[in-house]
């Protein structure tokens, strides 16, 4: 935040393990882009130690994911500022998600400037593979639950939860996280930072467009909509409104793509005046 009153910035974006495409350049191609776009807060999916280390050393505060797959490889949540109270789970939600060995989610507060206050900054990496919905349906529920218990106990005024979710609007997932279903009998609700500066736009992140995708590990991939920035919903809807959102790097810079992914950027500012009171 450069200035107290002036919003604050989130990037996620899934940066495709180094060890595939080129890491050493794409890593480049990434570091500038992060650099440019000078986010407050920052989810990196499929980074390993080395990449999380290089964060630190740019000066970056992280809170890494409960989990890492075999090879070192996982999830970060990286903010400006110093994270306060921390909470991670792993969601371990059925024996399948064993083999998807670094799902997980983290959800740290962020105490900002005022008149901000303390924001609950939630990066939820859920299983990815197509057939695991039903997973992500389960996973969905307890980051909910997290963030219920988190805030009820804790004095924070805003939540944000982003990350790559590998499901798209449709799924049940991002149904129930959207507040257009309930799930085992509980309702939730967060606003799509992307749909409500974009309405009816697809915006996928993950498309063959991008060369990365074809040479990947799922060549006949549809474009999908999987990266999310959502803003918790009050009874009067959300608290924060969303300035802008947009896709980052969807195209190569000097013939280079820094991920199969393309990364999501959204400014959120206060509203006019608190939801819940008339002007």
């Amino acid at each position: 935040m450069s200035e107290a009153t002036s919003g604050i910035r989130l990037m996620t974006m899934n940066v495709l393990a180094p060890q595939y495409a080129d890491g050493p350049s794409r890593r480049a191609v990434l570091a500038r882009e992060i650099e440019r776009q000078d986010p407050d807060v920052l989810a990196l999916q499929e980074v390993t130690p080395e990449d999380v280390a290089a964060l630190v050393d740019a000066g970056w505060h992280v809170a890494a994911h409960p989990r890492r797959s075999p090879d070192g490889v996982g999830a970060v949540l990286a903010a400006r500022h110093p994270f306060g109270h921390t909470v991670t789970d792993p969601l371990q939600v059925t024996e399948r998600t064993a083999l998807t060995s670094w799902c997980g989610v983290v959800a740290a507060e962020l105490r900002l400037p005022e008149p901000f206050g303390t924001i609950l900054v939630v990066h939820h990496k859920p299983s990815w593979p197509y057939d695991y919905e039903r997973e992500r349906e389960l996973q969905a529920l307890v980051t909910a639950r997290l963030v219920e218990r988190v805030t009820a106990e804790r004095p924070v005024r805003h939540t944000v939860l982003l990350g790559d979710f590998d499901a798209t609007p449709e799924a049940a997932s991002l149904r129930f996280l959207q507040g257009l279903q309930s799930l085992d009998g509980m309702g939730i609700c967060f606003q799509d930072a992307w749909s409500a500066v974009h309405p009816g736009e697809p915006g996928p992140t993950f498309s063959p467009a991008n060369p990365l995708v074809r040479q990947g590990d799922m060549p006949e991939a549809s474009d999908r909509r999987i990266d999310y920035i959502l803003l918790r919903c009050g009874p009067h809807g959300p608290t924060l409104r969303v300035s802008s959102c947009r896709r980052v790097l969807v195209r190569p810079v000097d013939g280079v793509y820094a991920s199969d992914h393309y990364g999501l950027v959204a400014d959120l500012t206060l509203p006019g005046h608190p939801p819940g009171r008339w002007a």
